[in-house]
């Protein structure tokens, strides 16, 4: 079951990872003398304070912003995560109160926000090059197609499930609601902790349901799921997984632009830690993060070799 409430959100930002290690007074000394003599690169060195915009329920975000907090402060960083949905997130970026955002996705979910507010964001890199926006039901469910809901309205439960109603997945399914006369369902958006808690309960009982999800997402490897087809393809191709940071990122911090630029992610090491961290409470990200890393720390050390 989907663990992150708001609440725990909240919990999880203040509280943070701390990952970095201790330095002994001479390792200070030693520092300092490097940068002064410029052996060292005086970023690399002096590090600085990074903000991370993580979307609230969005578990691709919420695994990409962990990892790169650990890297980050392994490489002297002092990193802070704050958690929002994504209108806040994206005006924070813009306005300069968060540095960076790794789950902006193109062209179609969020072009909106980028129309509104690219102008003052730097775009960094993709990531990732094969999400998509879904409208999913149980395997079993006696439907394939989206153009052959209307026939099923009692069958499926007369209703959809969404996710927040100012998401670019939501404005997608009202799109295909009314592509293919949908308007016998009723269309309820709350929240992603809402429609996951939903998606649950239904699957234990053996009940048919029809949720709005999207790829990359764990619960593809939690519940037996089928996306329905899309045969209009309202509902989108295949997206883009970009970083952005605020205007001024790349001057200010040209490695870690670099890194961000440069970062690539498969969906096998993405599932992977989306899922431990999925099973794990919010308390225990630091653990399942360092432990994670560990087992992968040929493919970790490769994003800012």
């Amino acid at each position: 079951m989907f663990k992150r409430t708001a609440s725990a959100f909240a919990v999880a930002a203040t509280a943070g990872i701390v990952l970095a290690g201790c330095s002994s007074a001479d390792d200070t000394e030693e520092t300092t003398d490097a940068v002064t003599t410029g052996a060292e690169s005086t970023e690399e060195a002096a590090g600085g304070e990074l903000t991370l915009a993580v979307f609230n329920g969005w578990d691709e975000s919420l695994a990409s912003s962990l990892l790169w907090q650990h890297v980050l402060e392994g490489k002297g960083y002092d990193v802070s995560l704050e958690y929002a949905d994504a209108a806040v997130a994206f005006q924070g970026v813009a306005d300069g109160d968060y540095d960076i955002v790794t789950d902006v996705w193109l062209p179609l979910t969020h072009a909106d926000y980028i129309d509104q507010y690219g102008d003052d964001m730097e775009e960094l890199g993709a990531w990732f090059d094969s999400a998509a926006l879904t409208i999913a039901v149980n395997a079993d469910a006696p439907v394939d197609s989206l153009e052959d809901l209307p026939e099923y309205v009692d069958e499926m439960g007369g209703k959809i499930v969404g996710i927040e109603p100012g998401a670019g997945l939501t404005t997608a399914t009202e799109n295909a609601i009314e592509a293919y006369g949908l308007s016998d369902f009723e269309f309820v958006t709350s929240s992603t902790p809402a429609m996951l808690s939903e998606l649950d309960s239904a699957t234990s009982d053996g009940e048919n349901i029809i949720v709005t999800l999207w790829e990359p997402h764990w619960a593809y490897g939690a519940y037996d799921l089928k996306n329905l087809e899309d045969p209009q393809g309202v509902m989108g191709e295949a997206e883009e997984i970009v970083t952005y940071g605020r205007t001024g990122l790349t001057e200010e911090f040209p490695e870690v632009a670099e890194w961000f630029g440069g970062f690539t992610m498969d969906s096998d090491h993405l599932y992977d830690l989306e899922n431990q961290l999925n099973e794990a409470s919010e308390g225990d990200y630091e653990q399942v993060v360092s432990d994670w890393v560990a087992a992968n720390q040929e493919w970790v050390d490769s994003l800012t070799a």
